[in-house]
C-alpha cells in the first residue's frame, strides 16, 4: 500500500481517499443534488401539497404492483375482450353521477374529509373485492365502488390547488407524476412472484397488500392537510342548503363553463386523452401478451422502462420546459404518441426492441402532454367555483368518455390492434384542439411566470 503523498512508480503522487476526501465529496455531490431545481422544489413544498406529494408512494407503490396485470388477471376468470370493455364502460358511466356529485359533496363535506372518506370507499374496499374475485359479478360491484373515485378527484384537486402559488402548480404536479413512476421500479416484483406462486394466487395477495396500503395512506395524509380557506366559505356557505338546491345551481355554473372558449378546449383535449388512457390502461397487456405474445411475467419489465425514462425526463427536460407557453410541448407531446402508435401498429410479434420503443416514446409524450393538461385545467377554472366546475368538467369527459370502453372492447376481438388505430386518430385530434386551445390562451394560461419570477 502506497502511503499518502508518496512518489507512485510512474513518477506521479499516488493519492488515496481519506475520510476528509470522501467527506468533502460527499458534501460537493449533496449540495449540486440540491440545487437541482426539481429536487429544491420537493423540499421547499409546504401545506397540502407537502402532504399530498410526500404520501402518495404509499398509494402508487401496491397501486402498480398490480396494474400492469389487471386485465390479463380478468381474463384469466373466463371474462371476453368485451366484457373487460363493458367493466371499464360501466365504471366509467357509474363514474358520470359520482364526478356530478363531488361538486356538492366537496362543498358540503369539506375538501379534507370528503377525500378521506371517499378514498377508502373507492380504493380499500374494491381491493378487498378483487382479492376474492371469482367471476364477473365480482369485478362489477369492485367496479361500481371504484367509480366513487372521481368524488376524491375533485376534492383531493382542491386541496392540493387551492391557497396554493400558481407558479408552483407545474412542479407540484411534476412530483406527482415522479412519484407515481418512482415507485412503478416496484413493478418487476410482482411478475417475480407471478413466476413463483402464478398470476392468480399472486394478484390475490396483492390486493390485500393494496388494502392495507391505501387505507394507511389515507389516514395518514388527511393528519398532515388542513381544510382550505376556500372549503371553509363553502362549507359554511352550503350548510343549510338542500341537495335539489344545489343541483338547481349547477346551470349557472354549466354557463360558466359555455363562455370560456379556453376551458372547451382544455375539456376536449381531456377527453382526447382520457379515451386512449382507457384504451392504453385496459388493452395494451391484451395486446402484448395475446397478439405479441410476450409472456405475462415479463409484463412489468415494460413498466418499469416507461417509469425510468419519465424520471429522466422529469429531471432533465421539464425544468427546461415548464416556462415554455404550452403550445409547443403539447404538440411535439401529440406528435409523440402518434409516432409511438404507430410504431406499436406495426410490431411484430416477440419483437422486444420495437415495443421497447413505443414505452419510450410513449413515455415521453405522457409526461410532456400530462403535465401541462393538469396545468390548463388548474388556471383555466374559475377559483370561487372551482368544485362544482371541476364536477361538470369530469361529469362531460366521462360522459364521452365511458362508451369507449365497450367500443374498443368490441375492436379489440375484431384485431387486437384496431383500438390503438383509435388513440392514433385521436391524438391527431388533440393535436388540433392544442393549437386551437394556444390562439385563445389568456395570458395566464399561455405563459404562467416561473417559479420567483
Amino acid at each position: 500500500m502506497v502511503p499518502v503523498g508518496a512518489k507512485a512508480p510512474g513518477g506521479g503522487h499516488a493519492f488515496l481517499f481519506t475520510r476528509n476526501n470522501l467527506s468533502q465529496g460527499k458534501t460537493r455531490l449533496l449540495k449540486y443534488f440540491l440545487r437541482q431545481p426539481m429536487v429544491n422544489s420537493l423540499i421547499n413544498l409546504k401545506g397540502n401539497p407537502r402532504a399530498a406529494v410526500y404520501t402518495e408512494p404509499l398509494w402508487g407503490i401496491p397501486f402498480n404492483l398490480y396494474a400492469p396485470y389487471m386485465s390479463v388477471y380478468m381474463l384469466s376468470f373466463g371474462l371476453h375482450d368485451s366484457q373487460i370493455g363493458l367493466l371499464t364502460s360501466i365504471g366509467l358511466g357509474l363514474s358520470i353521477l359520482s364526478s356530478l356529485m363531488s361538486g356538492i359533496i366537496t362543498d358540503k363535506l369539506g375538501r379534507k374529509r370528503a377525500t378521506l372518506i371517499f378514498d377508502i370507499l373507492s380504493w380499500s374496499i374494491p381491493a378487498l373485492i378483487w382479492a376474492v374475485a371469482q367471476n364477473f359479478s365480482y369485478f362489477l360491484i369492485a367496479a361500481a365502488f371504484n367509480s366513487i373515485w372521481r368524488v376524491t378527484l375533485n376534492s383531493w384537486t382542491c386541496l392540493v390547488v387551492e391557497d396554493t402559488d400558481q407558479t408552483r402548480l407545474m412542479d407540484i404536479y411534476s412530483w406527482f407524476y415522479i412519484s407515481g413512476q418512482a415507485v412503478a421500479f416496484f413493478a418487476p416484483i410482482a411478475g417475480l412472484l407471478i413466476r413463483i406462486f402464478t398470476l392468480v394466487p399472486t394478484m390475490r395477495g396483492l390486493f390485500l397488500f393494496a388494502s392495507v396500503m391505501f387505507t394507511l395512506k389515507f389516514f395518514v395524509m388527511n393528519a398532515f392537510v388542513s381544510e382550505t380557506e376556500r372549503g371553509k366559505i363553502r362549507m359554511e356557505e352550503t350548510r343549510h342548503q338542500g341537495l335539489f338546491s344545489m343541483l338547481g345551481e349547477y346551470r349557472g355554473v354549466f354557463r360558466i363553463i359555455l363562455k370560456s372558449p379556453p376551458m372547451l378546449y382544455t375539456i376536449g383535449i381531456m377527453l382526447v386523452m382520457g379515451i386512449c388512457t382507457l384504451i392504453t390502461s385496459t388493452f395494451w397487456s391484451i395486446l402484448v401478451t395475446r397478439k405479441l405474445l410476450i409472456p405475462e411475467q415479463e409484463l412489468a419489465l415494460f413498466p418499469f422502462v416507461r417509469s425510468s425514462i419519465m424520471l429522466l425526463f422529469f429531471f432533465l427536460v421539464m425544468p427546461r420546459i415548464k416556462e415554455m407557453n404550452f403550445k409547443k410541448p403539447m404538440l411535439v407531446g401529440f406528435g409523440i404518441f402518434i409516432l409511438s402508435q404507430a410504431l406499436l401498429i406495426s410490431t411484430p410479434a416477440k419483437n422486444y426492441v420495437l415495443l421497447t420503443i413505443n414505452v419510450f416514446l410513449d413515455a415521453c409524450s405522457y409526461a410532456m402532454v400530462g403535465t401541462q393538461i393538469d396545468r390548463m385545467v388548474a388556471v383555466t377554472v374559475d377559483e370561487k367555483e372551482r368544485a362544482r366546475i371541476m364536477a361538470l368538467v369530469y361529469v362531460v369527459v366521462i360522459s364521452f368518455t365511458s362508451p369507449f370502453g365497450w367500443i374498443a372492447g368490441k375492436l379489440s376481438e375484431v384485431d387486437r390492434i384496431l383500438p390503438f388505430i383509435l388513440s392514433l386518430g385521436l391524438y391527431t385530434i388533440g393535436a388540433v384542439l392544442t393549437y386551437l386551445a394556444a390562439r385563445l390562451a389568456p395570458p395566464r394560461v399561455a405563459e404562467l411566470p416561473a417559479e420567483g419570477e
